[in-house]
């Protein structure tokens, strides 16, 4: 099984990077939402240091921007309390937003409506929108938090046709094998014809052995889950914008939905997002958090990963050995290694 962590300044650092490979982590994935593969030549030489001290030959994945929608570029991170007013505006790419305003795309901008809801950086922060005009959307917050450049955004009832790649996910394809990269990540693909303009993509690239691993993330790609297989090496189970498209109860059976439409057709499948999420801050994980991780394990899944536990969390190298130590006492478990009652 595969386990993955996320490069980022926490543990962008020779020494915890091999602790991580150490721990048992056999890949790293390397986010290009907020950069570009040619900003990150050091990161990716730390990574090749530490996997070659720890005797590992690394999986590298890059994780595209695809067509995921993202708040523009804030001159400082925005701190939204719940109750306050706080305007929307649209953006061109790369412009920086006015003062206590939150530049969006303007196809988003232009389809919102009055009293819709507005989710943003993975659900953390919650608006609700209760007035528009041609220039302006006025919302009041649900559910505060600090928000910083390039996060996510999804509105409900809003689904927009965007491109499946952008000009920077092609220049970083084109990129990608000087670097160690061995496979993509293409966010929100929702049918397999997204998935086809990335392998062709590959190919113009002298790219085409690059493995394709497909995130699931909205409901068009549950709906279409099944012509998507053919088309991928690996699903991605992205429970983070794919819980953003259904009520949050539901996203469990949707895993385990797709979790058995995988297995049944021997399609290998990814778990990610929030698995040990609380270890940002915390030594040590939850319980449910390591049932979580269990529960990945159980339904079959050939990978596991974490993002921003290792990304921008305070215990990056704590948190691989947590996922890395409970995926490998799942699998006893399931082997029958390691039953307690008899």
């Amino acid at each position: 099984m595969d386990i993955y962590g996320t490069i980022g300044p926490a543990c962008a650092d020779v020494e915890i990077l091999k602790q991580m490979f150490y721990h048992g982590m056999t890949g790293i994935r390397l986010n290009l939402s907020h950069t570009e593969l040619s900003n990150c030549r050091e990161w990716t030489e730390k990574i090749r240091e530490a996997a070659e001290a720890a005797g590992i030959c690394p999986r590298l994945l890059v994780d595209l921007q695809g067509p995921e929608l993202r708040v523009g570029v804030l001159e400082y991170p925005l701190e939204l309390r719940e109750q306050e007013k706080i305007l929307l505006k649209p953006y061109k790419e790369n412009m920086t937003s006015e003062e206590g305003t939150v530049p969006i795309p303007a196809p988003l901008f232009f389809a919102m409506k009055e009293k819709q809801q507005a989710l943003l950086d993975d659900s953390k922060i919650l608006l609700t929108v209760e007035e528009t005009d041609t220039e302006q959307i006025f919302c009041k917050v649900q559910r505060g938090g600090v928000l910083s450049s390039r996060k996510s955004i999804a509105v409900s009832g809003v689904e927009l046709e965007l491109p499946a790649l952008t000009e920077s996910d092609r220049k970083n394809i084109r990129e990608a094998k000087e670097h160690g990269v061995t496979g993509v990540m293409l966010p929100f693909v929702r049918s397999c014809r997204d998935l086809q303009n990335l392998k062709q993509e590959l190919a113009d690239a002298g790219a085409e052995d690059l493995e394709i691993f497909a995130k699931i993330e909205n409901m068009d790609g549950v709906r279409n889950l099944k012509s998507l297989l053919p088309c991928a090496d690996q699903i991605v189970i992205a429970r983070g914008d794919l819980g953003n498209s259904m009520p949050l109860w539901d996203l469990p059976a949707v895993q385990a939905e797709i979790a058995e439409v995988c297995r049944k057709e021997g399609k290998p499948f990814m778990v990610v997002t929030q698995m040990l999420a609380s270890m940002e801050n915390s030594k040590v994980p939850t319980r449910a958090e390591v049932s979580d991780i269990f529960q990945a394990v159980f339904q079959g899944a050939s990978s596991v990963m974490v993002t921003g536990e290792t990304a921008s969390g305070s215990y990056p190298a704590e948190a691989v050995k947590y996922l890395c130590r409970t995926v490998e006492s799942a699998q006893k478990y399931f082997k029958g290694e390691s039953r307690r009652i008899t």
